[in-house]
């Protein structure tokens, strides 16, 4: 099978937006070639080392890499992408450049590239996500979490995942119930059900990312704790749960604060993430206006995670 790889220059603002559209549009993977990760100082704390190849990203801005069957729709997946792209305007989303190119790939060379960008990523002392394919030995007391990134979604590697993982790993506890919202992959569920919750609903609207999610769940063998399901946000929910995650841009968490702290049990814990530090503000005003309690806030690059306790 032959794939077409599109490749969108744009901002570090933009790049969970435009990934979120790759997905939604059936990309068989994403890849994000971000320079400043050349610079910056990276997290070793949990004994992580890093080599990268300055050839391998652009000298400014960040590209977004989508890979896509190359059918008779590519055409048409592809604009649909250009127009849902250029529409992250009217959301005050910067996208820059937005200079997309595309070229075809041949399928060994598809299977080869990610093995180029993903590796095993301790994200704590605790909890460390690796790639199906990698020959990985875990401590007695680590928490693997097996994802294929074949599947696209979140592959643990991302800032807004990461802070996310370490805010779960903080507040859930054995025999709680977890809602993941926009559950992607799966690897914030898979993650609770691992940290012994008693049981978690994972919802996602895209069909796509459904699919995906139930594979890595059984992937990782808690498909009893973890039920997968499509689900527009909060709408519809009626159980209250401990523990709420939505690693989700800031725009569409300010849609649901209501309905957020409905569903949360009084105590509970509402985990935001995938918010750009620039609107963290907007986050935590909304949240303590619908009766949150903020209280503690995490930071990684330019991203924020809140972990808010309902205060009812």
């Amino acid at each position: 099978m032959k794939w077409a790889e599109m490749s969108i220059h744009s901002t570090r603002e933009a790049v969970e937006a435009i990934s979120n559209i790759m997905h939604e549009a059936g990309a068989s993977g994403v890849v994000i070639e971000d320079p400043h990760d050349l610079v910056k100082v990276w997290d070793t704390s949990f004994g992580e080392t890093y080599e990268l190849n300055s050839d391998d990203y652009p000298k400014e801005g960040v590209v977004v890499k989508a890979y896509l069957p190359s059918n008779s729709f590519l055409d048409e997946t592809v604009e649909k992408i250009k127009a849902a792209v250029n529409s992250l305007t009217d959301y005050d989303i910067d996208i820059g450049r937005n200079a997309i190119k595309i070229h075809e790939v041949k399928e060994e060379e598809w299977a080869t590239a990610w093995k180029k960008y993903y590796k095993p990523v301790k994200i704590s002392d605790r909890i460390t996500v690796i790639p199906t394919w990698e020959d990985y030995q875990p401590r007695n007391d680590e928490i693997i979490i097996e994802l294929d990134p074949g599947m696209a979604f979140g592959t643990g590697t991302h800032p807004t995942t990461r802070l996310c993982l370490r805010a779960i790993e903080k507040v859930v506890r054995p025999g709680d119930y977890m809602i993941d919202v926009g559950a992607g992959s799966g690897v914030l569920s898979i993650a609770a059900a691992k940290l012994e919750a008693a049981r978690v609903t994972a919802f996602d609207l895209d069909d796509v990312a459904v699919q995906s999610a139930k594979l890595n769940v059984e992937l990782n063998k808690v498909q009893d704790i973890v039920h997968v399901q499509q689900n527009n946000l909060l709408d519809n929910v009626k159980d209250t749960a401990d523990v709420i995650t939505a690693n989700l841009l800031a725009e569409i968490i300010l849609r649901f604060p209501r309905e957020a702290l409905s569903a949360t049990k009084p105590g509970g814990y509402f985990i935001a993430s995938g918010i750009i530090k620039e609107k963290s503000g907007l986050v935590k005003t909304a949240l303590i206006e619908h009766g949150f309690i903020i209280e503690e806030t995490l930071e990684m690059e330019d991203w924020i995670a809140l972990i808010a306790r309902n205060g009812r």
